[in-house]
């Protein structure tokens, strides 16, 4: 059995502007915010002997008055617009379950979805029959937050054509703090792949479609096969997402493919070992803070 053995590495070291650039006020579960009584309280603080404090283990954020804490690892909170990526895991009557990485399981109505064909009318008995033809379990789909429930459930939608069910690809699954919220979470990369960035954790990536399918509703899955060097590519940046997100960095557009060229002098198999994974992971986060400025 063939074995590989590493030697130990002098770790590089960081460049004083990264390190004063990547310092948060880290928090655990007791720690004191603020002695201030001028703050407003927001998620994760209660107020305690006229002292904020945390409740959960995160970064403390501020927005004027406003002091949270972003929690580190959480499950999916749900917000009315927000692009999700979730799996089928149950046909109810009119309805799916849907798996999206949140507490409870989100729903998805069938008065929620376009029709095959993207044709309008109310929905029939005959529908209903065919929902299994539509969506099964198991099935993969992208769709939009339409609204929070009081218990904390999210109830989605698929109207728009961009959304539906989702053909050959990789998922890969991360904490929902890392994703960065924008105006698109539909990105084609130029290195020939494409990613959706769901807010709830969950990306999906996908070799990008020659021609967008605009008459089928959202429901026909491209299954022909996927060329080797669209795997490649498709291969590399689920690694780099992996690591990414290892070493605790936002994802989005930009850092992704910074994160794909930094690794780009490795084996595809090579990017997730540490010391590789770190040193590409620096260097696009040196990109980053030059880019900025």
């Amino acid at each position: 059995m063939a074995m590989e053995m590493r030697l130990p590495v002098a770790r590089k070291p960081l460049s004083e502007s990264l390190g004063r650039e990547t310092k948060k006020h880290l928090v655990v579960p007791g720690d004191t915010i603020t002695t201030d009584t001028g703050f407003m309280r927001g998620h994760g603080t209660y107020m305690g002997e006229e002292k904020l404090i945390a409740s959960v283990a995160g970064s403390v954020e501020r927005v004027n008055k406003l002091v949270c804490v972003k929690a580190l690892k959480t499950r999916y909170n749900g917000e009315v617009g927000d692009i999700v990526v979730g799996r089928i895991t149950e046909v109810q009557q009119k309805r799916w379950k849907v798996e999206t990485n949140s507490r409870l399981d989100s729903v998805l109505l069938l008065s929620s979805m376009n029709l095959p064909g993207g044709e309008l009318r109310r929905r029939s008995a005959e529908d209903e029959l065919a929902m299994r033809g539509f969506l099964q379990e198991g099935d993969l789909i992208s769709a939009e937050v339409q609204a929070v429930f009081s218990d904390g459930a999210v109830s989605l939608h698929t109207r728009s054509l961009k959304y539906g069910k989702l053909g050959q690809g990789v998922l890969v699954q991360v904490s929902p703090s890392l994703v960065k919220r924008q105006k698109t979470h539909f990105h084609d990369l130029p290195c020939g792949a494409s990613v959706i960035l769901g807010n709830n954790g969950f990306v999906w990536i996908y070799p990008t479609p020659e021609h967008k399918e605009e008459d089928a509703g959202g429901f026909t899955a491209n299954l022909e096969p996927v060329s080797l060097a669209d795997r490649e590519v498709i291969s590399r940046l689920r690694n780099c997402i992996v690591s990414l997100a290892t070493q605790r960095m936002m994802l989005y557009d930009t850092s992704i493919l910074y994160c794909y060229e930094a690794s780009l002098p490795h084996q595809i198999k090579d990017i997730l070992k540490p010391e590789i994974m770190e040193e590409i992971v620096m260097e696009t986060r040196q990109r980053l803070l030059e880019q900025e400025g």
